[in-house]
């Protein structure tokens, strides 16, 4: 790990984009990971970003507060990743860009707001993590990654839903339909698209390959990410974690918990196994702070977040001819 020497604030005091900086975890400003706030996308590899959106929720809100909950939840993640072995900012030029603005006030707004603040990163070249705000928010960012790496996409999709509940109104703003209005418009191919953890029924889950809940129970790990390999091939993958995958043991914070869901350590288990994924996108969102406890949640948000920057730097150093492996004894 670089030890840059600089104490306190390192979001707006860190000279450079990569390394690590001394940060007490109880002060400070709390950006993703400790990195620097900048709207400069110069020499970046990934952009961390906010969108506090949760007007399309059917259940509980709160979620525009999530991006803030993850942010100040992983303040204690500023150094090497377990079980990666190495600090994924380390091989990453990583930024937090700040939160999408948007204008509640205006629905009709939104989602063209989202989709121009995406096209701004994605023009620069540089890959988003995005953090919500609740999971409408991944239908104007397919539409952005479609056009930067043409349609339709592969979407992996951790969810306790599968949102794919019909709605033709093009003016609605449900987090429940997002995925049957960007299948309609061609943006992914839900036949080389996985949705995992679900167990909420849907009389049309629109040809997206299905490994519910207790399929992935009754597999295990090592089969469940096989099968999502299987899936998806090597084709561009967006890859989208609402939190309520988790079961509300894990996850109670947030807008629509449904008993029965995998572990965190199931779904971190199988996200580090998804090495050979073409990732050109990912996010994680519906973390809801008003209904958590103890930053369960948050934690586990943040962690999933960080485990995706690991398994990005991961593939891309395997790319360039330098693989990575995980030094956990036992393996």
């Amino acid at each position: 790990m670089t030890d840059i020497e600089t104490h306190g604030d390192s979001a707006i005091t860190r000279p450079t984009i990569k390394g690590y900086a001394r940060e007490n975890t109880f002060s400070g400003i709390a950006s993703f990971m400790r990195r620097r706030y900048t709207k400069d996308l110069a020499g970046v590899d990934v952009a961390v970003s906010g969108i506090p959106l949760d007007i399309a929720t059917t259940h509980r809100s709160g979620t525009r507060l999530g991006p803030a909950a993850i942010r100040a939840a992983s303040v204690d993640l500023n150094w090497p990743i377990y079980p990666w072995g190495f600090g994924p900012c380390d091989l990453l030029s990583v930024i937090d860009y700040g939160d999408c603005w948007i204008n509640p006030h205006r629905q009709d707004t939104i989602f063209d707001a989202i989709v121009a603040h995406a096209r701004t990163i994605l023009n620069a070249g540089v890959t988003m993590l995005t953090l919500g705000g609740d999971h409408y928010v991944t239908y104007p960012l397919l539409r952005a990654h479609a056009e930067k790496f043409g349609r339709p996409l592969s979407v992996i999709h951790f969810d306790a839903h599968s949102d794919t509940w019909a709605d033709d109104d093009e003016r609605s703003v449900n987090h429940g339909t997002m995925f049957y209005k960007a299948v309609r418009e061609g943006l992914i191919d839900p036949a080389s698209s996985v949705q995992v953890g679900i167990r909420t029924w849907n009389e049309d889950f629109m040809g997206f390959n299905v490994l519910g809940a207790d399929r992935v129970h009754a597999s295990g790990v090592p089969a469940t990410a096989a099968r999502i390999l299987e899936i998806v091939g090597d084709r561009p993958v967006y890859l989208t974690f609402d939190i309520d995958c988790l079961d509300p043991a894990y996850a109670p914070g947030t807008g629509t918990p449904v008993s029965g869901g995998l572990s965190a350590s199931q779904a971190l288990a199988i996200l580090r196994l998804l090495l050979p994924v073409r990732l050109i996108g990912m996010d994680v969102v519906e973390v809801s702070p008003p209904y958590d406890h103890s930053e369960i949640t948050a934690l586990a948000g943040a962690q999933i977040a960080a485990d995706l920057l690991c398994l990005l730097a991961a593939q891309r150093a395997a790319a360039a001819g330098a693989p990575l492996t995980i030094p956990v004894a036992g393996r």
